[in-house]
């Protein structure tokens, strides 16, 4: 385990500029909106201002004012965050991102929970951050083989927590973060508080028509937004699950290709109206764009989908979750491509101990609403401790 800083060659940030200057563009798309993805005129305009003006130098910066390390775990070289509060009664949480996630989408949250007592909260509800990238995401570099499972990364994650003394902690997670974290739950249940997820596939026991009869038309409605996932949205996830490499290769040659890739999660999964930067800040989100294009995890990350295309934490037999022993809480955003039912989740899950509903915010809750999630981890943190804040 060592510190890492980035340092980006100048020479690849020329490459990506003449690249964008020279990018051909298709003729005569339909006028059609975000119908059939993004449209290419909005494309062009964000693609000229991440040339002209967005600057990657003050992202760098950024990102290299936050204490971040490299550790070797199992055969792959994982980046993470770490940092440590003031608080010296600090609760550890490991947070996951998903896709198309990074370390980056949690920036804005690290002084609220690292030090409340700077920023007008209680200091009881302090943590010390521990914000890994994937295997092949970001700066964690691709493991080269298979095997990178939920459960394998699950793994690499209590030995990180435990390598950096933490023997209590809590897990946070959103996207497929999730199922890395609920594997972790399997994992590592001794050593773990809680779980707080800001996202959870939820579904009826097989074909019982006794659990959709008695459903609200809010739970009914949910039901529906999910299977939109499923039929329309899930387009990316069905190619990165079968064909990897096939995808891989555009999103590493083509910053048009990966930008257009990404962007498109940020209008879909987000709580945006006309564009995705009504959710998401545009640097912001070129930030995590470029993390995927400077260190090529494109390909690799397309990988995980791969590896937990047979893996899921609810069991594809009954259709329903195998319990987990540490407390579990549930933040509900309405604009994530899945919106989990109470009553599904309290059927698989008896620690469900917490649940909060939303009526904004979607995949990327600490990056779209910093405030909400700050304030529900922390309320969660008290559930789960059973220790009560001011």
């Amino acid at each position: 385990m060592h510190p890492f800083r980035i340092e980006t060659a100048q020479e690849d940030l020329d490459d990506l500029h003449r690249r964008l200057a020279a990018a051909r563009w298709p003729d005569r798309l339909p006028e059609v909106g975000w119908e059939r993805g993004v449209p290419a005129g909005y494309l062009r305009e964000l693609a000229d201002y991440w040339r002209r003006e967005y600057d990657w130098r003050a992202a760098e910066a950024e990102l290299n004012a936050v204490p971040q390390f490299l550790a070797s775990i199992d055969g792959a070289d994982i980046h993470f965050l770490h940092v440590r509060s003031p608080e010296p009664d600090a609760m550890p949480m490991i947070v996951t991102h998903g896709w198309p996630g990074s370390v980056a989408e949690f920036l804005d949250v690290l002084g609220p929970l690292t030090d409340p007592r700077a920023h007008g909260g209680d200091p009881a509800d302090a943590f010390h951050l521990v914000i890994p990238s994937i295997p092949g995401f970001g700066f964690s570099p691709p493991p080269g083989e298979t095997g990178w499972d939920s459960p394998r990364v699950a793994r690499a994650w209590a030995r990180l927590m435990s390598d950096l003394g933490y023997s209590r902690y809590l897990a946070q997670a959103a996207d497929f973060g999730c199922g890395v974290t609920l594997a972790l739950a399997a994992e590592d249940a001794e050593h773990l508080v809680g779980v707080h997820l800001n996202t959870l596939p939820t579904t009826p026991a097989g074909d019982d028509p006794a659990e959709t009869a008695v459903l609200t038309p809010r739970e009914q409605a949910a039901l529906a937004q999910n299977a939109r996932f499923g039929r329309e949205l899930a387009g990316s996830m069905k190619l990165m699950a079968t064909r990897p490499h096939t995808v891989g290769y555009g999103l590493t040659d083509s910053p048009i290709g990966q930008l257009a890739w990404i962007v498109e999660k940020f209008k879909d999964w987000t709580d945006s109206a006309q564009v995705p930067e009504d959710a998401v800040s545009r640097d912001r989100m070129l930030t995590i764009v470029m993390s995927y294009w400077l260190n090529r995890t494109g390909a690799s990350s397309s990988q995980f989908y791969c590896e937990i295309a047979d893996y899921l934490p609810i069991n594809v037999t009954t259709g329903r979750y195998d319990p987990i022993a540490p407390p579990l809480g549930i933040a509900v955003f309405p604009r994530a491509p899945f919106v989990p039912v109470r009553r599904f989740a309290e059927r698989d899950f008896p620690t469900l101990v917490h649940w909060s509903e939303f009526d904004r915010g979607g995949n990327f809750a600490a990056l779209e609403e910093p405030d909400l999630f700050v304030a529900d981890v922390r309320k969660f943190r008290r559930t789960a401790t059973g220790k009560a804040g001011r």
